[in-house]
């Protein structure tokens, strides 16, 4: 569990306290605006989600806050208008010390930063939209608005949401990520945590009217306009019409789907935001590397651990995450997580990863433990301590397929060390559960063996 940094209040006028967070201690002080229900907390459990966050305030003091009626701030039905939206930032501002911040609005949280922009022009340096809309409903000058009778269908789906429809909102929002479990999960209880159905549906009844058009031409600041060109949560045109009436206002259409900023390319993202905003583009640290990925796994766990007891049990598990540890240190693998059972573990090349697995069967075989190891090779994704990707499943599916005591591979393993002396046994080609494609796995013939 991520959680985020510590969270604190300040109090806005007129009563209610509103959570906030700071994070990072750049020069720029940038308030972040989702445009959706927040929770300062589960907004870091979901690792796109931090690690976008974690970009922003990279380069900036990067201010993160609950509006009033959602998340850690006080919460209840409100029928909350955008005056008070704007007092919660205000409120956030004064506590943290901020006379001039920029603001960073998604969705409904763009129509929010240009409306406090043209209200409060000496508390606001920059803006910058991304994927919002002027108004919400549709008229003769700007169709691309919803019809009250769509409308009408979203909030009888807001008021109801049940768990089919906090996952259509999903699909909406991030149409490629609502195929991952972990990523449903984490929506449903961030969304649903975030604010009451019968708060959010408060929430958009009282704000989804608002129409800024009329104020555009008099946003002074500097504004960047980001859309993706797929989005279908909102259209790109409503950004065109934006970027047309703000002046000097900077339109860039991105490719991809994704209505929320931190799913798809992200970096695209943030690297134009930090030039707009700073000047200079960032210095992009590696957060994708090819590496080699070991899962290793005790065959029949549940059957020893019933046979032996859990005291016995238990000591052998420690035995086996020594060995594993060892071999693990000797051949420069690095450690991602354990079960109990078994092992994640990557490698700067696929030899390494061969031996240490020849060397974990044969230690552990020792032991009495016989266990079953999958490889492969691809790019993985850098979370922090963690990895992700689809070749962290692929190598998972690839040792879910290996037989007792067998070291299992990939074709790209084999391919990669080709020359090198090892002997391969070919196991046919697979489908493997969950991943496209079919697989030609391979089991490497160990000389203990």
């Amino acid at each position: 569990m991520r959680y985020g940094p510590p969270f604190r209040y300040a109090v806005r006028q007129g009563g209610g306290r509103v959570a906030y967070q700071v994070v990072g201690k750049g020069d720029l002080d940038l308030v972040f605006l989702l445009g959706w229900p927040t929770h300062l907390a589960l907004m870091w459990e979901n690792p796109s989600f931090a690690a976008f966050l974690g970009k922003l305030s990279s380069f900036s003091r990067l201010l993160l806050y609950d509006r009033l009626g959602n998340g850690l701030s006080d919460r209840g039905l409100g029928g909350y208008a955008f005056e008070d939206e704007m007092d919660d930032v205000r409120a956030v501002l004064a506590a943290v010390g901020s006379e001039r911040a920029a603001l960073f609005g998604c969705h409904v949280g763009g129509r929010l930063a240009l409306l406090m922009a043209a209200t409060y022009p000496d508390q606001v340096s920059a803006v910058v939209t991304f994927a919002s809309h002027p108004a919400t409903l549709r008229d003769e000058d700007y169709p691309w608005g919803s019809t009250v009778e769509e409308q009408e269908g979203v909030l009888a789906m807001i008021r109801n949401s049940t768990p089919e429809d906090v996952n259509r909102l999903l699909g909406l929002a991030a149409p490629r990520e609502v195929a991952d479990p972990s990523v449903r999960q984490w929506w449903r209880t961030f969304y649903l945590s975030a604010a009451t159905p019968a708060e959010t549906y408060e929430a958009i009844r009282s704000l989804g009217p608002v129409d800024i058009r009329g104020v555009l031409g008099s946003v002074q600041q500097p504004v960047l306009v980001l859309h993706r060109t797929g989005d279908q949560a909102a259209r790109i045109e409503a950004s065109r019409y934006m970027a047309e009436r703000i002046p000097g206002a900077r339109l860039v259409e991105l490719p991809g789907v994704d209505h929320l900023p931190f799913f798809g390319d992200q970096d695209s993202v943030v690297e134009l935001t930090q030039e707009f905003l700073t000047g200079a583009r960032p210095v992009v640290e590696p957060d994708r590397v090819l590496a080699t990925l070991l899962f290793s796994d005790i065959v029949d766990s549940t059957r020893r651990a019933a046979e032996l007891g859990d005291r016995r049990w238990h000591r052998l598990l420690v035995d086996h995450q020594e060995v594993v540890r060892q071999q693990l240190g000797r051949f420069r693998g690095r450690e991602v997580k354990t079960t109990g059972d078994g092992f994640l573990a990557t490698f700067d090349g696929p030899a390494r990863a061969i031996r240490a697995a020849d060397a974990i069967r044969a230690g552990l075989a020792e032991l009495g433990l016989e266990v079953r190891v999958g490889l492969h090779t691809g790019e993985v994704e850098l979370l922090g301590d963690d990895v992700g990707g689809i070749a962290v499943h692929i190598a998972a599916r690839v040792m879910a397929a290996a037989g007792a005591g067998e070291v299992l591979c990939s074709r790209t393993v084999k391919d990669l060390v080709a020359g090198a002396g090892y002997a391969f046994a070919d196991r046919g080609t697979r489908t493997l559960k969950g991943v496209p494609d079919s697989w030609q796995l391979y089991a490497v013939e160990l000389a203990g063996r």
